[in-house]
C-alpha cells in the first residue's frame, strides 16, 4: 500500500532544494519519486532551445480511462535576494509561529505538496475511482517559460493525451485562503520601439533631427489612448511604459536614437494582431511627421482567455466555501501564468495558497492553510469522480 504523503513534510523537502530558475537541483526528480511511489507512470521531458538551458519537466498519470483530472505547477523559484535579509535561511523550510518559511513556500512548492498529499489520501480511500489523475510539473515558469509547460503541452498534443480539467496551483489568494479563484488571465504584449534621427549639437537643432521629440509625442499618445472600458470578466486593458533612453552620453549632444519599451495587459476585446496594428499606426503617423525612422518589435507572452464557470468551477467554489468559509471571487486579475498554455488543451482554473509574500524576503505560508488546501484538493477530487 502506498504511503500517505504529509503536505507539511513534503513542502519542507521541496523548500530545501534550491531550484532557482533555471536550475532544477533535483526538484523534478523528487516529485517524480513521490508520484511513482503512489503508482503514477512518470515521464521526464527535457527540452531546450537556442541560447537557453535544458529544462526538466514531468508529466505523470495514474490510470488510463477518462475523465483525466490534472494538477499543474512549477518547482522553479525566483532568486532569494540577499540571504542576510531573511529571518531564517531561504531554503531552510523552518516552521515558526505557525508559518513555514522559505523561497517557494507560496509560489508554488507548497501548492505542489498539497496536490500530492491530497492525491495520496484520495487513492488510499478511493482505490477504484473511475478515471485518471495527472500532473504537469515544470522547472521553467519563473524564467523565460520557453522550455517548460508550453513544450509539455505541445508534447501532449502530439501524443493525443486528453485532459478534461486542470487546476493550476498558483497562489491565487492575496490575503486569505478561499478569497479568489482565477478563471482566466489577460494577455500580454511587449513592444520595443527605437526612433532614428540625426545626431548633432544642441546649439544647432536645425542641423539635427532629435528623435526624442517624436518619442515623447508617441508615448503620450499611447498613454492617453483608452483601449477599452473592460468587460464583465476583465478589467480594462492598460499600457505601461517600462524603459526610456537615448544613445547620447553627453549633455550637449542631440541623440541619434531614442528608444522606449512598453507592455500592454489586454482583455479579450483585443488580440495580438489588433493591438500591433493600432500601435504601429500611431508610431508611423507621428514618426513620419517628425521625419524619424521607427523600428518597433513586438513579442506576445500570452493571449487573453477565460474558462467559462461551468459545473466543475461551481463545484470547486462550493468546496472552497465549505472548507474556508469564504466564497471565492472568480477573477481574471494578475499577471500571466502557465494556464495560458494549458488552456489550449483543457479548461483550467487557478487556485492555490495565499500569495502576499511570494517573491519577497521571508516568503511564507500558514501551516493551517496547507492543511486546508490539501482538504480542498481532496474534496474536489472526491466530488469530481463521484
Amino acid at each position: 500500500m502506498a504511503k500517505v504523503i504529509n503536505e507539511l513534510s513534503f513542502t519542507k523537502e521541496l523548500i530545501k532544494i534550491p531550484s532557482v530558475t533555471p536550475i532544477d537541483a533535483g526538484a523534478i526528480n523528487l516529485v517524480a519519486k513521490r508520484l511513482k511511489s503512489l503508482g503514477f507512470k512518470c515521464t521526464i521531458l527535457n527540452f531546450k532551445d537556442k541560447n537557453t538551458p535544458t529544462i526538466k519537466n514531468l508529466y505523470a498519470r495514474l490510470g488510463t480511462s477518462s475523465p483525466n483530472f490534472c494538477f499543474a505547477g512549477h518547482t522553479d523559484v525566483v532568486p532569494t535576494g540577499n540571504p542576510k535579509s531573511w529571518d531564517v535561511g531561504p531554503f531552510s523550510g523552518i516552521v515558526k509561529n505557525g508559518k513555514i518559511y522559505g523561497r517557494g513556500t507560496s509560489d508554488m512548492k507548497g501548492g505542489i505538496a498539497c496536490f500530492i498529499a491530497a492525491v495520496s489520501e484520495f487513492i488510499k480511500d478511493q482505490k477504484r475511482f473511475k478515471g485518471s489523475i495527472s500532473f504537469i510539473i515544470t522547472g521553467d515558469e519563473e524564467g523565460v517559460a520557453i522550455n517548460g509547460t508550453k513544450k509539455v503541452v505541445n508534447y501532449l498534443k502530439k501524443k493525443k493525451e486528453k485532459i478534461d480539467f486542470c487546476i493550476v496551483g498558483e497562489p491565487s489568494n492575496r490575503k486569505v485562503l478561499g478569497q479568489m479563484m482565477k478563471i482566466g488571465r489577460r494577455g500580454s504584449i511587449t513592444a520595443h520601439l527605437t526612433l532614428s534621427g540625426i545626431q548633432g549639437h544642441v546649439a544647432y537643432p536645425h542641423e539635427a533631427c532629435n528623435p526624442s521629440t517624436p518619442l515623447i509625442k508617441i508615448l503620450d499618445k499611447l498613454k492617453s489612448t483608452k483601449l477599452d472600458n473592460g468587460t464583465n470578466n476583465f478589467q480594462p486593458s492598460n499600457l505601461e511604459i517600462t524603459k526610456i533612453g537615448t544613445d547620447s552620453h553627453a549633455d550637449n549632444v542631440i541623440p541619434a536614437t531614442s528608444s522606449a519599451t512598453f507592455n500592454i495587459r489586454f482583455n479579450n476585446k483585443h488580440n495580438y494582431s489588433s493591438l500591433k496594428k493600432k500601435i504601429s499606426n500611431i508610431v508611423q503617423t507621428i514618426a513620419k511627421k517628425y521625419k524619424c525612422k521607427p523600428i518597433i518589435k513586438f513579442s506576445e507572452t500570452g493571449t487573453a482567455f477565460i474558462t467559462k464557470p461551468g459545473k466543475t468551477v461551481q463545484m470547486m467554489s462550493q468546496v472552497i466555501k465549505k472548507i474556508t468559509n469564504n466564497k471565492p471571487v472568480l477573477s481574471t486579475s494578475g499577471g500571466t501564468s502557465d494556464a495560458r498554455f494549458i488552456k489550449d488543451i483543457a479548461p483550467c482554473v487557478e487556485f492555490g495558497l495565499v500569495g502576499n509574500t511570494m517573491h519577497k524576503i521571508n516568503e511564507c505560508v500558514s501551516v493551517n492553510d496547507l492543511k486546508k488546501l490539501k482538504k480542498i484538493y481532496y474534496k474536489i477530487l472526491e466530488t469530481y469522480f463521484k
